[in-house]
This record gives C-alpha cells, sequence and structure tokens, in this order.
C-alpha cells in the first residue's frame, strides 16, 4: 500500500463500504472535499492502484481535532497495514484531543475505535446526531 497526504481529488475516487454508503454525497462534493484537504492533517492510501482509504485529523480549534475517514471494501486487502498507518499517523498528530464519532450499530468501526486506543465517552449514544436523526457514538484519545 502506498500512503499519500490526501488531495481533495481523492475523495471522489473512492468507493465507500455499505457501512459509510449514506455519505456518498458528501463524498461526490468537490467542496466538502477541499474542506477536508485543508481542514487538518490528512492522508490517501492507494493499494493495486485504488484509493482504499482516506482520513485525517480536522482541526476544531487549537489541541482539538475530529478523525474521519472514508474506507473502501477494497482495503481489506490490506487491513493491517491500513491500521498501522492511521496509528502511526495518530501517534504524530499534534492535537492533545482526537475525537471520532462511530454510527450506531456499526462494530467494525467500534473495535477500530478500541484498537487505536480510543475511549468511548457517550456509552449510550447521541440520538439524533446525523441528518437522518441517527444515533452515534463518541469516542475520544487524550494525551
Amino acid at each position: 500500500m502506498i500512503i499519500r497526504r490526501f488531495k481533495a481529488g481523492d475523495l471522489s475516487l473512492i468507493k465507500l463500504q455499505d457501512a459509510q454508503a449514506y455519505f456518498s454525497g458528501e463524498v461526490a462534493s468537490p467542496d466538502y472535499a477541499a474542506t477536508l484537504e485543508h481542514s487538518g492533517q490528512a492522508f490517501t492510501g492507494v493499494h493495486g492502484g485504488e484509493v482504499v482509504c482516506v482520513a485525517g485529523c480536522a482541526n476544531v480549534w487549537e489541541g482539538r481535532a475530529l478523525a474521519w475517514a472514508f474506507v473502501s471494501p477494497a482495503a481489506g486487502a490490506c487491513i493491517v497495514t491500513l491500521h498501522r498507518a492511521v496509528a502511526g499517523f495518530l501517534a504524530q498528530a499534534q492535537y492533545r484531543r482526537i475525537e471520532a464519532i462511530v454510527d450506531d450499530g456499526f462494530e467494525a468501526g467500534h473495535r477500530w475505535m478500541r484498537l487505536l486506543g480510543f475511549r468511548l465517552e457517550t456509552p449510550d449514544g447521541m440520538p439524533g446526531y446525523l441528518p437522518d436523526g441517527r444515533k452515534t457514538f463518541l469516542y475520544a484519545r487524550v494525551r
């Protein structure tokens, strides 16, 4: 897998996993992609010539960021390498607090947060968090 700096155009190249398919409208938006490119630190993972992951941290304010990731079903072939890349990225990130939101029922996402050293801060979830009213959970990694 090749890891490189994220560019806004990378977002339109990723085929989203089923659990993130509802984001397809945002992924198609050049404005959304440009915001992600310029809002913090981010990278793109390419495997076999295909974009399999785009991920990063968007600045909230000094010392605090919101982690985000879009992952392709094709990432399964290189998930260990991808996990190591994300763990390394988080380890070097210059934030005191990094938060991540995971959808209700997305067990792979919850498991990945725990493996990356995030702690669940909302055990009862956050009802109505998403535009369609679905519940999410807040994880944080604090130095």
